[in-house]
C-alpha cells in the first residue's frame, strides 16, 4: 500500500484527472493500493470486467473502473474513466503532491561548491557533492551520496535518488527521475588499435549527454556521453534498471527500454519504439518509429528496422510471424529425428 497522502474527495480527483463519479463523490481517499491489500481510505482500480467483483468486495473506499462498471449496482463509489489504469496512476501523483513541500535545504554533510546555483525549494541530502558551476532548478531533490560534476545542469522538480553520479557537463531537463546508482555521462567505450603494436589507445570522449524533460532512468543504468558530439535522450523516454546506452546514441520521444538491454554506440531509436528486456543492438543500427523488439532480440550493426507497430523477435531480429514460422519448422524437423 502506498504511503499516506493528503485526503482528497472523489469529486476533486475526478476533476483533476478526468472521469465521472457514480455514488458518493464527497468520500475522501488518501492512498492507492492493490485490491488484495486495500484498506479504508484506499483507492483501487480495475481495467477488466472480470476483476470488478473482487474490487467491490475489497476494503477500499472507492474504485476506478471503465465504462463496463457504470451500468450495474455498486456497493462502493466508482470513478468511471476511459483508461482506468492511467487514471489510477494520475491519482497516485495527486496523493504525493505536497508531501515534501516543506522539506528543503542542504544537509550538514553535503558539499555545495560556492559557484553552484541552487534554486528555491531544492533539497540536498547527506554526503551529496555538487561541483563548481552546477545549476539545479527549483524543487529538485538530490539524494544522499550523489555526485554532481562540474558544469552539470539539472532542471526543476527532478528526483535524483541516492548514489547517482552525474558527470561534468551533463544536462538534465525538468521533472527527470534518476534512480539509485545510475551513472550519467561517463566515457564511451571507444578505442583505436595500433596495427604495429596491437595495443588499443583511447579515442577522445569529449562530447556530452543531454537528457530532456520527463525522462525516467532506472537503478544502476549507465548512459555514456558522446565521443565528439552528444548522446541525447528525448522527452518522455522511460529506461529501466540495468540498461546501458553507449556513446552518440539518440533515443527518441516516449521510447521504452526494458531491463538489461544494451545499446552499442551511434544507435538511433526513433519515437515510440519499445525494446523488451535483454535486447542487444549493434553499432550504427536504427530502430524505426513505433517498432517493438521482443525480449532477448538481437539487432546486427548497421541494421535498419522499420514498421510502426511491427514486432521483431529473435537474433538476428526479424518480423514476429516469420520468426515463429521458423520455430515451428524447427520443431517439426526435430520430431522427425
Amino acid at each position: 500500500m502506498n504511503g499516506q497522502g493528503r485526503s482528497r474527495s472523489l469529486a476533486e480527483i475526478a476533476s483533476s484527472i478526468g472521469g465521472r463519479v457514480i455514488g458518493d463523490a464527497t468520500i475522501g481517499v488518501s492512498r492507492v493500493a492493490s485490491i488484495e491489500s486495500a484498506q479504508p481510505g484506499d483507492l483501487v482500480f480495475v481495467d477488466d470486467q472480470k476483476h470488478l467483483a473482487a474490487a467491490l468486495r475489497s476494503r477500499a473506499s472507492a474504485v476506478i473502473a471503465g465504462e463496463f462498471a457504470a451500468a450495474g449496482s455498486s456497493s462502493r463509489p466508482l470513478l468511471i474513466s476511459d483508461h482506468p489504469k492511467l487514471a489510477f496512476a494520475r491519482a497516485a501523483v495527486l496523493f504525493r503532491e505536497g508531501l515534501d513541500s516543506n522539506v528543503s535545504g542542504v544537509h550538514g554533510t553535503a558539499v555545495i561548491h560556492p559557484t553552484a546555483v541552487v534554486g528555491a525549494g531544492v533539497r540536498v541530502d547527506a554526503r551529496a557533492i555538487v561541483g563548481a558551476d552546477v545549476q539545479i532548478g527549483e524543487g529538485t531533490h538530490i539524494g544522499a551520496g550523489c555526485a554532481i560534476g562540474q558544469g552539470a545542469r539539472i532542471g526543476r522538480d527532478g528526483e535524483i535518488y541516492p548514489n547517482v553520479t552525474v558527470y561534468p557537463g551533463t544536462v538534465l531537463g525538468d521533472r527527470v527521475i534518476v534512480h539509485a546508482g545510475a551513472v550519467l555521462g561517463s566515457d564511451g567505450f571507444g578505442y583505436v588499435r595500433d596495427p604495429k603494436t596491437g595495443r588499443y589507445e583511447k579515442f577522445p570522449q569529449v562530447g556530452r549527454l543531454v537528457i530532456e524533460d520527463d525522462v525516467e532512468i532506472g537503478a544502476n543504468a549507465t548512459v555514456d556521453r558522446g565521443a565528439l558530439d552528444e548522446t541525447r535522450i528525448r522527452r518522455g523516454a522511460k529506461i529501466d534498471n540495468l540498461v546501458h546506452i553507449g556513446h552518440n546514441c539518440h533515443i527518441g520521444e516516449d521510447v521504452v527500454i526494458a531491463a538489461q538491454t544494451g545499446l552499442s554506440g551511434s544507435i538511433v531509436i526513433e519515437n515510440g519504439a519499445v525494446l523488451g528486456g535483454q535486447v542487444g543492438i549493434g553499432e550504427h543500427a536504427r530502430i524505426g518509429e513505433g517498432v517493438m523488439i521482443g525480449g532477448q532480440g538481437g539487432i546486427l550493426p548497421n541494421k535498419i528496422l522499420r514498421g510502426k507497430g511491427e514486432v521483431f523477435w529473435g537474433t538476428p531480429a526479424q518480423p514476429l510471424r516469420a520468426y515463429l514460422k521458423q520455430l515451428a519448422t524447427l520443431a517439426r524437423l526435430a520430431k522427425k529425428e
